[in-house]
């Protein structure tokens, strides 16, 4: 019996962003503008290649802060975010033009975030049999991961399925929503309920399981072992609508538009004078030009 295709799903715009960040802006392309975030993340994505030897890859682009479909449930998500600068804005688009070129499936979308496009096509995939690998530091992703997918945290160095997330969230991943819901999200700018933290949150979930329970049977949780049961138990009342919103904001959608076919995902070969004609466009040296030749055969 044949071993499960397994999907790779690149949760792009963070790499792009630390990158970014954590390279020397030492690279610039024929019209003198920076793109060492192209090149850190060109180098991040053929190393992933290299070493996993995927058979099948998303690597999936934020397009927008401002026009998600979450932004029409919450005009102030990310609103606490500011746009990328203008030389990045650049790069992300070389970034994408490199991902073709290498003969991957590359998908932004201005109403669905990244991590929509990866929910929705894991789901595919596993209709077609297949196990996911989402490629991601990021904590919300951690709500997608199903028995015998896992998290591939490439900056960590780290992989872990579903006992990882518990280990690390305290909860199931079924029940991150939940409890995004309970704690909101600073870096989405996701409100929660005012006052409730991880561990309360956590405690809550392991009693009731779902924010739906919580919701429900909050009349029995001054009766609980808990710090401040009773507060917490008013906080739960005065804020339940922010709470089922913000669970709202926090679920990952799985029916974005995305390829439907596994096929679709499936790596073929570099484009080679697309991507000579790009490298030249950034003025790349010789050691990413071969690593690509290499993947051509």
């Amino acid at each position: 019996m044949s071993a499960a295709p397994t999907i790779h799903l690149v949760d792009a715009s963070l790499y792009v962003f630390r990158a970014y960040f954590a390279s020397p802006a030492e690279f610039t392309d024929v019209e003198g503008a920076p793109v060492h975030a192209v090149h850190g993340f060109l180098g991040f994505l053929l190393g992933l290649l290299e070493q996993a030897r995927p058979s099948h890859v998303l690597v999936a682009f934020d397009e927008s802060l401002t026009t998600s479909f979450r932004n029409r449930l919450y005009p102030a998500y990310k609103a606490n975010r500011e746009p990328p600068p203008p030389d990045l804005e650049r790069q992300f688009a070389y970034c994408r033009e490199a991902v073709a070129a290498l003969g991957l499936a590359g998908l932004a979308d201005a109403e669905y975030e990244a991590d929509d496009l990866i929910g929705s096509a894991l789901h595919h995939a596993r209709a077609a049999g297949a196990r996911g690998v989402i490629v991601s530091g990021d904590k919300d992703l951690a709500q997608l991961v199903g028995d015998g997918d896992e998290i591939h945290d490439a900056a960590r160095r780290e992989r872990y399925g579903r006992d990882g997330v518990v280990a690390r969230l305290g909860v199931e991943p079924e029940q991150v929503p939940d409890l995004l819901g309970l704690t909101g999200d600073a870096v989405d700018n996701i409100p929660g309920v005012p006052g409730i933290g991880p561990k309360t949150a956590i405690a809550l979930l392991q009693h009731f399981e779902t924010l739906d329970a919580v919701l429900a049977r909050v009349e029995e949780i001054p009766w609980l072992r808990l710090r401040g049961a009773a507060s917490v138990a008013a906080k739960l009342r005065a804020h339940r609508e922010s709470a089922l919103l913000s669970r709202e904001l926090a679920r990952i959608a799985i029916d974005a538009p995305v390829p439907t076919a596994l096929d679709a995902y499936a790596v073929r070969p570099p484009d080679l004078a697309a991507s000579e004609a790009l490298l030249d466009r950034l003025r790349f040296g010789p050691m990413l030009r071969r690593r690509i030749r290499e993947r051509a055969g």
